[in-house]
């Protein structure tokens, strides 16, 4: 099932009249080293992100701005999580398909991964992907 490999995680909020704080860090609310980080902004109206799964590569993502669904596939089931807040995160292990959608308007995802970036880490095929989810 896919809601049983995927988490989502709240992260320490601390409100101030000054300004509110939220962090992450790695094997504390993140459960992997942190290798890369990447941010993902200024998508256009009605467009994409993702579109494939990761060999080995885990990934956190949180929107610190603005809103967008992740939709994450096990191969046999699919599911939506709306992220739009910035004191949680969704953790997205390895051979999970994903993609990202609904942008709001100057929303900013932040991403973190366990791998530095590998472009054979990279399945691209949705098809190959199913292929390899029920080979094991």
């Amino acid at each position: 099932m896919v809601k049983n490999k995927m988490k989502i995680i709240d992260l320490p909020k601390f409100l101030d009249r000054r300004g509110n704080l939220s962090f992450a860090e790695q094997f504390g609310q993140i459960p992997f080293e942190i290798k890369r980080v990447y941010w993902i902004y200024d998508v256009p109206g009605g467009t994409e992100r993702g579109g494939h799964a990761y060999r080995e590569n885990m990934e956190f993502i949180i929107a610190l701005s603005g809103s967008f669904d992740v939709v994450l596939h096990s191969g046999s089931e699919e599911v939506r999580y709306n992220l739009n807040r910035s004191y949680y995160g969704l953790l997205v292990p390895k051979m999970i398909w994903r993609k990202m959608e609904n942008f709001s308007t100057n929303s900013l995802a932040l991403v973190l991964s366990s791998t530095g970036f590998d472009e054979n880490d990279y399945i691209y095929d949705f098809h190959e992907f199913k292929t390899m989810i029920y080979e094991k």
